[in-house]
């Protein structure tokens, strides 16, 4: 049978004669394998894929999904702490217990960009791994905290190194996953928050009944630290850096692997950093609406995660009742959130709606929560619960990023202004719960309703945009999603730039 014929991609089929250093370094790591492709026929690639897409979910997934749940540990550790004595022991009370919360997030905003730029110039599990070892001794060393001002240091580093898992997760399964397979696969791994929150919440529960001579807050910090120690090593031992790379899979597998997301249309990764991406990123219609959507969810995020033991214990539970009822809010993470990445997976161009859609049962339970008088408890603590629908934006939003944005200085770009608007309303989102307004809070459930009322608002002005840029480049250059487009991507080709390429609504 004749093989396939596939389009050349680069100045010579090999990177290691007569190309200089810096040549070497603009080429896409995928390259090299994307031009082995053309020794198989299309049915031998074809065959091969199921085999390969399989493999990927149990090495890939297990590993994402289980860094997931144990960092988030580390961001819900304070919250699960506030319930016993960590507030009165360390003297937070009032507006220092918002700040000790707030600085996480100036940690996670300082280093947020250059995180991203890291991401895309080291080995991205390498880099990954070392940032899971620092934070768990982080986390441990809160054992040790005996003051306000050394809470207040100890969140920030552990914010800014925290920083850069979210993107790196997004930018291995953008390596590993095609565009129809993605939304499933990340909400899926979101989802993985729900059962931290889970395990925190029996984790601080059965913590709280331990006869120790550390304190009960201590506990929680030094318990969830070991468990990211143990993993780090696990991380970087199993976690592949790319497709090329990945030992679980035979030399043909990394081929096919290569080619199936060839019609991402973005490449898999250059290390070579263009400047003039980061202009375009900026002036890109699709970043502004998303790091707004960013904004949104981080105000939302930082108050309901530092504050839901706050809320809870306003209607008139206890301190223990206060973190066991957090329990089912993990449950809502972990079941209903991978349903909206099904949904957006299968189908088509149905991202930017059903973030939208999604944004309409949280901003109930807010109105819930501002009408409903306190002798309904039971009432209020359901509209809390539904607050952890919050992941299901943030994960769409964050596959409009990997799907929309190609070029990987621009896509970093993006990425990083994404996570620094949305440390920035976590930020915002810890410090408009203010001591006086307890239990309710109105203001700081103002500022959130605003949040969500804004996210359905822009999705849908996205969406718009977004097609109506397609019909737009339909009509001057033709059908697109081609080899073409897939011979951009691996030239690093913006989407401004690649006028094959269409996005992905």
């Amino acid at each position: 049978m004749e093989k396939e014929k596939q389009p050349e991609i680069a100045p010579a089929p090999s990177v290691d004669e007569g190309q200089s250093a810096t040549e070497k370094q603009m080429r896409d790591i995928g390259a090299d394998l994307y031009l082995e492709v053309q020794q198989y026929s299309r049915e031998e690639l074809d065959a091969e894929r199921k085999i390969v897409l399989r493999k990927i979910d149990w090495v890939i997934m297990p590993m994402i999904c289980i860094t997931y749940t144990i960092q988030f540990l580390d961001k819900l550790s304070l919250n699960y702490a506030s319930a016993y004595t960590l507030i009165p022991d360390l003297s937070l009370e009032g507006q220092r217990y918002s700040w000790v919360a707030a600085i996480f997030n100036f940690g996670y905003l300082f280093w947020a960009l250059p995180a991203n730029y890291l991401i895309q110039r080291l080995p991205v599990s390498k880099y990954t791994g070392v940032m899971i070892l620092t934070w768990s001794i982080l986390l441990c060393c809160h054992v040790a905290a005996k003051n306000y001002a050394g809470m207040l240091v100890l969140r920030f580093l552990l914010g800014m190194f925290e920083a850069s898992i979210s993107p790196a997760i997004m930018n291995i399964v953008s390596m590993f996953y095609m565009r129809d397979e993605q939304p499933l696969r990340m909400c899926i791994f979101l989802a993985f928050n729900g059962m931290a929150t889970m395990v925190g919440a029996l984790l601080g529960y059965g913590l709280g009944h331990a006869s120790s001579a550390l304190k009960t807050w201590q506990l929680i910090f030094l318990v969830i630290g070991v468990l990211n120690f143990v993993w780090s090593w696990v991380f970087l031992w199993m976690m592949p850096d790319s497709p090329s790379s990945a030992k679980f899979l035979s030399h043909k597998q990394r081929i096919v692997a290569i080619d199936r997301i060839a019609g991402n249309m973005i490449g898999v990764k250059t290390l070579h950093f263009r400047p003039y991406q980061i202009r375009e990123a900026l002036l890109d219609v699709k970043v502004q609406c998303l790091v707004l959507i960013a904004l949104a969810c981080g105000v939302i995020n930082g108050g309901v995660s530092n504050f839901a033991s706050s809320l809870i214990k306003g209607y008139g539970f206890s301190g223990l009742s206060a973190t066991l009822l957090q329990l089912p809010t993990g449950a809502f993470e972990f079941f209903l959130v991978p349903l909206c990445g099904l949904a957006a997976g299968y189908f088509k161009n149905t991202r930017c709606i059903i973030l939208a859609l999604i944004c309409l049962p949280p901003l109930g339970g807010l109105l819930g929560i501002r009408l409903t008088g306190l002798e309904h408890r039971w009432t209020l603590v359901g509209c809390t619960w539904l607050q952890y629908l919050v992941g299901a934006p943030v994960i769409l939003s964050w596959n409009l990023l990997t799907t929309n944005i190609a070029g990987h200085t621009k896509r970093s770009t993006a990425n990083g202004l994404w996570f620094l608007f949305y440390a920035a309303g976590n930020i915002a989102g810890a410090n408009i719960f203010f001591a006086r307004e307890k239990p309710r809070y109105f203001s700081a459930l103002t500022g959130l309703i605003t949040c969500y009322c804004g996210m359905v608002g822009v999705s849908l002005f996205l969406r718009v945009w977004m097609g109506w840029e397609n019909k737009r480049r339909d009509r001057l250059y033709g059908a697109g999603e081609d080899e073409q487009a897939v011979v951009d991507g691996f030239k690093d080709q913006t989407d401004g730039e690649a006028n094959h390429f269409r996005y992905a609504l």
